[in-house]
C-alpha cells in the first residue's frame, strides 16, 4: 500500500469515507459525524497539501490529515509553542477494517511529524465517543484534557474537544510513502 498527496479528485471519495464512518459510527450508539463537513472546506484542505490517502492499487482505503495549525480554542498557547502536528479526520473504509491501517496512518503521521520537527502528534477526538477515545489511548496517545467550550468548525457547539498528544518518532509504518518530504516547522 502506498500514501499520496489527495487532489481535488479525491473530493468525493472524502466525503463517501465521513458518510460511511458515520453510518458505522452512527450504528455503534455514536452521533459522531452526523453533520455534514463542507465541501469547500475539505477541498481547501486539499488544497493546502496537509490531505493524505492510503491507496491500493487504484482503490483508496483510507485517508489522514495531518497539519501544522491547531484548530483554534483547543491548546494552550504554552502547548502551542512547542512544535506540534496536528491528525484530523482519520478514516478507513470498513472493507479494510481490523487490518491495524488506522494505527500505521498514525504511526506514519508520526513518523512524518518527526521528520518536519515537531515533538508532539496531537488530536482532538469525539468528546461523547469513548471508544474512539480508548482506541487512541491503546495507540500510544495521553489524554491531555476535555475542551467543551467553543464552536465546532461545522457549525454548532464543539462536540470535538477531547484532547491527546503522543511523542513523534521515527517509525516503522510499512507503507510505500509517495508524498513530498515535510516541510520543517517554523520556531
Amino acid at each position: 500500500m502506498k500514501i499520496t498527496s489527495a487532489t481535488s479528485e479525491d473530493l468525493s471519495r472524502l466525503l463517501n469515507f465521513r458518510e460511511e464512518a458515520a453510518e458505522w459510527i452512527s450504528a455503534l450508539g455514536s452521533d459522531q459525524w452526523s453533520r455534514p463537513y463542507p465541501a469547500d472546506r475539505l477541498l481547501a484542505t486539499i488544497g493546502s497539501g496537509t490531505v493524505f490517502m492510503l491507496r491500493e492499487g487504484d482503490r483508496t482505503v483510507g485517508t489522514i490529515t495531518l497539519t501544522p495549525e491547531a484548530e483554534e480554542g483547543l491548546w494552550s498557547a504554552r502547548e502551542l509553542d512547542e512544535p506540534s502536528m496536528f491528525v484530523n479526520k482519520l478514516t478507513v473504509s470498513r472493507k479494510y477494517a481490523g487490518q491495524n491501517l488506522g494505527g500505521r496512518l498514525l504511526d506514519w503521521a508520526g513518523d512524518r511529524a518527526y521528520r518536519a520537527g515537531a515533538k508532539w502528534l496531537r488530536l482532538d477526538a469525539w468528546t461523547t465517543n469513548e471508544r474512539l477515545q480508548q482506541y487512541y489511548l491503546d495507540q500510544g496517545f495521553d489524554h491531555v484534557r476535555t475542551v467543551r467550550e467553543g464552536t465546532a468548525v461545522n457549525g454548532g457547539p464543539r462536540v470535538s474537544g477531547w484532547l491527546a498528544q503522543r511523542r513523534t518518532g521515527h517509525a516503522e509504518h510499512g507503507f510505500l510513502d509517495e508524498t513530498p518530504r515535510p516541510e520543517t516547522l517554523r520556531a
